[in-house]
Parts: structure tokens; sequence; C-alpha cells
């Protein structure tokens, strides 16, 4: 290689080198008003609502329905009495006890943030902080998804299948077979 045309390439790359890096704004740029920085207004909502959030799609999409579509749909799952009754007690319990975890969650999220906020945040306290948000998250898509279990147990076979082809999942009852 000739010196004339290195020198271009070495001036290039000093110039690339030495060019001023542009500040790139943050794709978390507006989470800073926030009250809970980590939590958006609608998972906040969400929390509060005792909402399903996606956390038992595993049941759902497998063959498992939960128990507020089984409502939605109780007229053309031909529910009975006694099924409807069981279920909205179900979905009840289960809204309940999904509402009280997430009002946990929002807390300990804020929490979290105000320890980030204060600059009091410590190995330990981020530890503790993480676990115990980690922990009430997997209560509450345990609670989710064994409400999907339990649902599905009160659901004749027929009424499972009808479930899974008017939610648009298919003809099958979701379940593999062996």
């Amino acid at each position: 290689m000739t010196i004339h045309r290195v020198l271009p390439l070495a001036a290039w790359c000093l110039v690339v080198a030495t060019a001023p890096v542009s500040a790139q704004e943050s794709s978390y740029a507006d989470h800073t008003g926030r009250r809970i920085k980590a939590l958006s207004a609608e998972e906040t909502t969400s929390l509060e609502a005792g909402a399903g959030m996606g956390l038992a799609l595993a049941a759902e999409l497998n063959g498992y329905p939960g128990p507020r579509h089984v409502l939605e749909l109780a007229d053309q799952l031909e529910l009975t009495d006694g099924q409807r009754r069981q279920t909205q007690k179900m979905f009840d319990a289960m809204q309940t006890a999904a509402r009280r975890i997430g009002a946990e969650i929002i807390l300990e999220e804020a929490r979290l943030d105000s320890l980030f906020g204060m600059g009091a945040i410590t190995e330990a306290t981020l530890d503790q902080s993480v676990t115990r948000i980690a922990a009430l998250q997997g209560e509450l898509r345990t609670l989710h998804l064994r409400t999907h279990l339990t649902m599905q147990a009160l659901l004749t076979e027929h009424q499972t299948v009808r479930y899974n082809q008017l939610r648009g999942y298919g003809g099958n009852d979701g379940h593999q077979h062996n």
C-alpha cells in the first residue's frame, strides 16, 4: 500500500476519533416526570385495578380459560347458574388479591425510586428492595395463573373447546396430548 492511500485513511480516523460526540436523547427522557420512574401510568392503573396484564398468557393460550372472559362469554358457553356463581366468586377473589398485591408492588417500586432519588441506595437496600418486588411480581403472576387452572377445572371439556374457539385460539382445547 502506498503512502498516499494510507495517509487519507489515517486522517479520516483522526477526524472521526476527535469529532465531538453528539448527545443522543434517551428513549427514557419522558419517564423523568413519572411519579414512580419504573412504572408507567398504565402499569400503575393496571396494578391498582388487579388487571391481568398478560401475566396468565401461558395458561390462556394453552387452553386454560380466564374467569373474566368466561363471564363475558357465559351465554355462549352455556354456563349453568352454579358455574356462573362460582366463576364470579373466583373472579372477585382473584381481583381482591391482585389489587392488594398490586398496591404492594406500587409501594415497593415507590420506595426503590425514592432510595435512588435521595441517593440513599446501598447494595443491601437494593438487594432487599428488588428481591421484595420480584417476590410480589411472582405472587401476582401465580395468582393469575392459578385462577386459570381453577377455572379450567370448573368447565366441561366442551365449554373449554368452545371458549378457545370464541377467543380465536382454534378448534382444539389448546392442550398437547400424549
